[in-house]
């Protein structure tokens, strides 16, 4: 069986990588990419995964997929998901990430539910086809472990209420030497929507000998520390909360130190972290494309501050580094953070939906067969 990941004085060991706190950066497509990790890193994220990649992308070395690979020098620990549907595309990808990239940890992803995902097979909807999951785990740990590097999944509670799959993909990623299950508390029907099922992460966690990590509606470092507690998981994995708050992570570990929580940043001090994620970015994508890509960010940031819409328009527009500080100068530091954002939803919701899955996709738990053309053209999500 692959290494175990185990919470031990507060954090998580990952084979030979230990991961405190015991907090994980989860893969967002289009946000983790160097730089935001870079970013979360340095407020203290305890492992930062880089946004999804597809192994077949990988495997035919795919430019896109290629330059998604980047990462700071400061990233010990080089982690990416991969999603994919066939396992021998999964085993050379994960082969080529080890010995070409010098990954140390590889997730997978059976958690998307994005339409032009599972309407494939791919994503949420793949582990409701036990053998398939079976074989693409095993082919993944089998191509990484003589590089020790480990492999952890991350899924959702089922395709919807009727469809359910968390438990059966337990139990084949332990069998499977799989080191962990991340499970975000939603089924694909859900989306983003409504409230994660903590008391789903407790089920698995008794129902497993691997390690649990949760996900789901943690937007305060309060909310990952009750999630351990009521639900008995390894750790937590952050994705939404982080959006426009990388001071999360900061809070997070204060939190699994017992230490006391750092006053809620003024908007000078957001600002000043606004300003070094777009160094970031132009560091690693040039000034006007980097720019570019810190746009999406603005609105996460300045949720609920009183900055007018004339400035956030402008921000909006920004594509280089001299007229983001010109702006960003316009906004008061001394105004206070807006407390009524604290413990809301960020990000992406939407409402519950039918899941898009392959015709007859429900009829056998144990096909093997999928769409070959599940993963084109989707690397990032």
């Amino acid at each position: 069986m692959g290494s175990a990941l185990t919470r031990s004085a507060g954090a998580l060991r990952l084979g030979r990588v230990v991961v405190d706190p015991p907090v994980v950066l989860a893969p967002m497509a289009g946000v983790t990419n160097a730089a935001f990790r870079t970013l979360c890193r340095e407020q203290g994220a305890g492992l930062y995964v880089c946004e999804m990649i597809t192994s077949r992308g990988l495997a035919e070395r795919d430019s896109t997929t290629l330059d998604m690979l980047v990462f700071d020098p400061g990233e010990t620990v080089r982690s990416v998901q991969l999603y994919g549907v066939d396992p021998a595309y999964m085993a050379r990808a994960a082969q080529i990430l080890c010995e070409e990239y010098a990954v140390g940890h590889i997730d997978l992803n059976f958690g998307c539910p994005v339409p032009k995902v599972t309407r494939k097979g791919g994503g949420a909807a793949l582990p409701w086809k036990r053998r398939l999951l079976g074989a693409i785990l095993e082919a993944t740990v089998t191509a990484a472990a003589p590089y020790d590097v480990p492999v952890t999944l991350k899924t959702r509670k089922g395709i919807d209420d009727a469809h359910l799959t968390f438990l059966d993909a337990g139990r084949i990623a332990q069998e499977a030497g799989c080191a962990a299950i991340a499970l975000h508390a939603r089924t694909a029907a859900e989306h983003y929507s409504g409230s994660a099922d903590w008391d789903a992460i407790a089920e698995l966690v008794e129902y497993v000998d691997i390690p649990v990590l949760g996900n789901g509606d943690i937007w305060e470092a309060a909310d990952a520390v009750q999630m351990m507690d009521k639900t008995g998981c390894a750790g937590v994995v952050v994705g939404r909360g982080c959006l426009g708050r990388p001071w999360l992570f900061r809070d997070l570990a204060a939190a699994f130190r017992a230490a006391s929580p750092a006053p809620l940043p003024t908007l000078g001090e957001v600002a000043a972290m606004m300003r070094r994620h777009a160094e970031l970015l132009v560091r690693y994508l040039g000034e006007e494309r980097g720019c570019k890509e810190f746009r999406k960010h603005i609105a996460w940031y300045l949720k609920g501050f009183a900055a007018g819409g004339e400035l956030r328009q402008s921000l909006g527009l920004v594509d280089n580094l001299r007229s983001l500080d010109t702006l960003l100068a316009r906004l008061d530091p001394t105004e206070p953070y807006p407390t009524a954002e604290l413990g809301t939803p960020r990000g992406r919701q939407g409402s519950p939906r039918r899941v898009a899955l392959p015709d007859r996709w429900l009829a056998d738990c144990d096909d093997v067969c999928v769409d070959s053309r599940a993963e084109l053209g989707i690397s990032g999500g």
